[in-house]
């Protein structure tokens, strides 16, 4: 009866040991998951700003573009022909800007969709929603600033007839 109760005292003892060992790890384990889930609602958010950025900047590129093909279309009607190519050239430059800003915003609105994928925090599934609308913007303000830069082009061409 001494042994059964021995080997019962040395089981309890192994089972206490594996259970503080278990609740140890678990205590672990869930502050590397609450900073995880922190870094990654940092990313999230930062990449929805990028994303608003990129959208700007293609709005501001879009709006430089407008003026470049207002001034390609008053160049040729005058006898200035530089001043239209040169018009027409500040147009294509924009359209590309706004080009790279889609592309900004489009590649952050993907890092913000893999961080909610990660992690389904409704916080970062509405960043992840922020940033590929912003994505959207930037592309239909490329859009319009490629017709634009197609438009200058048009009127550098007519010029030089």
């Amino acid at each position: 009866m001494a042994d059964n109760l021995q080997q019962l005292s040395a089981e309890m003892a192994r089972i206490r040991e594996e259970f503080e060992d278990l609740k140890k790890s678990n205590i672990e384990m869930n502050a590397r998951y609450a900073t995880t889930l922190g870094v990654l609602r940092d990313l999230t958010s930062h990449t929805t700003e990028s994303a608003e950025q990129a959208a700007k900047a293609a709005q501001f590129a879009l709006e430089s573009s407008k003026q470049s093909l207002a001034a390609a279309r008053q160049a040729a009607a005058v006898p200035v022909i530089e001043a239209a190519q040169a018009a027409a050239e500040a147009a294509k430059a924009a359209a590309h800007s706004a080009m790279q800003s889609a592309a900004s915003a489009a590649s952050a609105a993907a890092a913000a969709a893999l961080a909610v994928s990660h992690h389904a925090e409704g916080a970062s599934a509405h960043s992840s929603s922020l940033a590929a609308e912003a994505s959207k913007k930037a592309a239909a303000f490329a859009a319009q600033a490629v017709d634009f830069s197609n438009k200058a082009a048009e009127f550098a061409q007519a010029a030089h007839k």
